[in-house]
């Protein structure tokens, strides 16, 4: 029998299904609550693996809405959430299961091991942030909030992915298209009858291909209003969503949603995330308008939005000498994918192994986990880009490792999404740079989740980790995407099986933090409006005249009347991400002070490599990342090395 769920979803039996699990879950909670003398053992565990059952049933409804997108899907999807949050709200604010928590953690505290000591903290934290202790009245309002608020974020991302597919750009025009790469040329020529046509979209392969060396500034503009003016609907949406995070967190004690959001967080208050986002902008910002004058110099006219990635292209080959697309051909998907996990075996010793398995889609694919030849875990890929899928990339947790109930061991298995280009049976999928980083990144969030040691479902893997740390494992693997030895390891022309030259690989660490500054500056823009927009009640035009007056100082080519960003905002309206964007550039000073180390030891003979793969990858969330970080490393982290990561002179 395996060791891993099946991946199956019945959509024509599903809400009859949640309903039926979600009865039984009920009934056995009661059954728990009416114990006389509870323990850890016989009340705490048994209710997490609970949950984690009813994790392992809703997680490939919300995977297949994600990556097979359909009409049954969002019916489905959307029938299940007021179901699925009206039971989450209610057990969140059960006050005998707040003071059962808090009577276990009083009784048992000396005799738990960390792991549960976490549990029940984590716990009671989580039962005051859902209103346990509060009246019957402000429960019941606190449960619509929750409903209405996961409606809306449905609705915002379903918008934004209809929106997306709706749009086509169809160029007939050979002149329109001359000097861009022939792969992306012909992944968008179609036949229409007889007559070859080009077709772009704003999936981001297709997107970014054009804004990166589509030749007409009027197609550019046309492209990038069509990007930034998606889903104008979400407007009302975000207005919504804003009013109601703000009712709930005065309903819970905090002055506004940013407090409340803190209280889970590494950060101890709303001025140090604030004081730590300017502090980056004043560092940054001269080096980034010395950036843009470089590029200016090579537009005719004024810089303008549109032109920005097209111009900095040029830039980047007339400075580094480096063509992107010169490096596609040696990174075809399969021999990166094969050399990642080659590299991952020399750095940590873990083992990957392809396993025959029926998925959602032909192009998914399964693989099982190895530590010391002992299986571990299990992961599935699914990389390529097509229509029902949601943009942009991630990982998503299935299966978490712990014992249950009766000590036996449930090992953990994981998801990593990505929209590289697609493959056909006669053109391989060829990455860009960006999109091996991005697949190291989203690997590094999955064996964060992978390979964790703990027993306790709920602080396992990537569950329980504060989210202004949980980045800290993909940011720090994703850096190793430029180094030279492990560049080596997959970085084989698909044709000719040439390895990628000593000169290639130099040029891609050169040009690495091409535009730095001035892409920090975009990510601090992106971070400081979420966190403001989230610190006091706006609405209306005064969300866009927040953004407005951020970009005064962030933005330095003047943004577009027209650009609705937030009403893309996909992060903060249907992620978790509000309030906590910032956690990006937080998690990365960990990831970069650790990576300094990894690569002055050697990479491969690093102590801090196995120092990390034991105490923060085995730990998962079972400690504060503050306490794991000063294990790790003997001191607290030092922020001038993401400066340092990212060229910034300082």
């Amino acid at each position: 029998m395996s060791k891993f769920l099946e991946f199956k979803c019945n959509l024509n039996t599903f809400i009859d299904d949640l309903n039926t699990l979600l009865d039984a879950n009920n009934k056995q909670i009661d059954k728990l609550l009416k114990q006389d003398n509870k323990t850890y053992a016989s009340f705490v565990k048994p209710l997490q693996m609970i949950d984690e059952k009813l994790e392992q049933f809703f997680t490939p409804l919300s995977h297949l809405n994600s990556v097979n997108n359909s009409d049954e899907t969002q019916s489905v999807y959307t029938q299940s959430l007021p179901i699925i949050t009206e039971y989450s709200t209610k057990i969140s604010q059960n006050i005998d299961m707040y003071n059962a928590y808090k009577d276990i953690f009083k009784n048992e505290k000396d005799s738990l091991n960390y792991e549960q000591i976490r549990v029940l903290e984590l716990n009671i934290q989580s039962f005051e942030l859902s209103g346990a202790h509060l009246d019957d009245k402000t429960k019941q309002r606190l449960q619509e909030i929750n409903i209405r608020k996961s409606e809306l974020s449905n609705d915002f991302s379903q918008n934004l992915l209809d929106a997306t597919n709706a749009y086509e750009k169809i160029i007939t025009n050979e002149e329109d298209i001359k000097g861009m790469p022939q792969s992306d040329i012909d992944t968008a020529s179609f036949d229409d009858d007889g007559v070859i046509k080009y077709k772009f979209t704003l999936q981001m392969p297709s997107y970014i291909a054009y804004m990166t060396y589509g030749p007409n500034s009027e197609i550019r503009e046309e492209l990038y209003k069509a990007y930034v003016t998606r889903a104008p609907e979400n407007g009302v949406i975000i207005d919504e969503i804003l009013r109601l995070k703000d009712e709930m967190s005065k309903l819970l004690g905090f002055d506004n949603y940013a407090t409340y959001s803190l209280a889970s967080k590494m950060a101890k208050d709303t001025q140090s995330v604030l004081n730590f986002l300017e502090n980056l902008l004043t560092n940054s910002k001269a080096q980034a308008k010395e950036e843009l004058k470089e590029v200016q110099e090579l537009s005719p006219k004024t810089l303008q939005s549109f032109d920005s990635g097209y111009y900095s292209e040029i830039l980047k080959k007339k400075k580094y000498d480096i063509d992107a697309e010169i490096y596609r051909p040696y990174f075809e998907q399969t021999s990166v994918i094969k050399g990642m996990f080659e590299f991952l075996n020399k750095l940590f010793g873990i083992r990957f192994e392809k396993t025959e398995e029926k998925l959602w889609d032909e192009k998914a694919t399964s693989y099982d986990l190895f530590v010391d030849d002992k299986l571990k875990a299990r992961l599935y890929l699914d990389l390529e880009a097509r229509k029902s899928k949601r943009g942009g990339a991630w990982m998503h947790n299935f299966q978490a490792h712990c014992t249950n109930e009766d000590a036996e061991e449930q090992l953990a298995s994981a998801f990593v999404v990505c929209n590289f280009p697609a493959s056909s049976k006669t053109t391989p999928s060829l990455l860009r740079h960006d999109d091996v980083v991005t697949l190291f990144h989203e690997m590094g969030h999955a064996i964060h989740h992978l390979l964790s040691d703990v027993n306790e479902n709920e602080v396992s893997g990537v569950n329980g980790v504060e989210w202004d740390a949980v980045e800290f494992p993909s940011q720090f693997l994703e850096n190793f995407a430029y180094e030279p030895k492990v560049l080596k390891m997959f970085a084989t022309h698909y044709k000719n099986k040439d390895v990628i030259s000593d000169e290639m690989c130099q040029k891609l660490i050169k040009s690495k933090n091409f535009l730095s500054a001035s892409g920090m500056l975009r990510q601090l823009e992106f971070s400081i409006f979420d966190f403001k927009l989230h610190s006091s009640l706006i609405q209306g035009d005064d969300v866009q005249n927040l953004l407005n007056e951020i970009r005064k100082e962030t933005a330095l080519i003047k943004t577009p009347p027209y650009n609705k960003f937030q009403n893309g905002f996909a992060h903060i309206f249907s992620g978790g991400y509000a309030a906590g964007y910032y956690s990006y550039k937080w998690a990365e000073v960990l990831s970069a002070d650790t990576f300094f180390n990894v690569v002055d030891e050697g990479i491969f003979d690093s102590v801090t490599a196995k120092k990390y793969f034991d105490i923060v990858l085995k730990g998962g969330g079972a400690k504060s990342m503050d306490i794991y970080f000063k294990e790790l490393m003997g001191r607290e982290a030092n922020p001038d090395n993401l400066l340092r990561l990212n060229g910034i002179d300082i």
